[in-house]
């Protein structure tokens, strides 16, 4: 204690004025913390717009952008019914790779008809696929 005691002695601070500073000090420390708590902002109340992407590709050269709109977190519908049957399953297949890969979904809403959706949508229910020949379900 000699040794503060010399301190404030020599910048001539006498102990009241000395605990002022401290406190002082301690208030402004403590305030931007107080700010700062109420700047935050929970990142799940903020509500962003959700898009849904239509696309009719011609040729299996267009799955990229397909894919690049999913890894954007937006739910694309394909329909294949433009591309021959094997280009149809090249697409696919291509697309079922990148909905697995991000951890979304793929699913058949239709006989060339495709929802493939990223894993922030979530899909209830099903459509059932029925050829106009008969009344059985088709298989993809």
């Amino acid at each position: 204690m000699g040794f503060v005691k010399k301190i404030r002695d020599f910048f001539d601070l006498d102990e009241e004025k000395w605990e002022e500073d401290e406190y002082e000090e301690e208030e402004v420390v403590q305030q931007p913390k107080a700010e700062q708590k109420q700047n935050v902002v929970s990142l799940q109340s903020v509500q962003k717009s959700s898009k849904l992407v239509l696309f009719e590709p011609r040729a299996y050269a267009e799955v990229q952008e397909i894919a690049d709109h999913l890894k954007n977190r937006r739910a694309v519908v394909v329909n294949v019914h433009r591309v021959d049957r094997d280009q149809a399953r090249r697409i696919v297949d291509f697309l079922s790779g990148t909905v697995y890969a991000i951890g979304g979904d793929i699913q058949q809403v239709g006989s060339t008809i495709f929802l493939c959706t990223p894993d922030n949508v979530d899909v209830s229910g099903s459509i059932s696929v029925v050829s106009d020949d008969d009344s059985t379900i088709k298989r993809w």
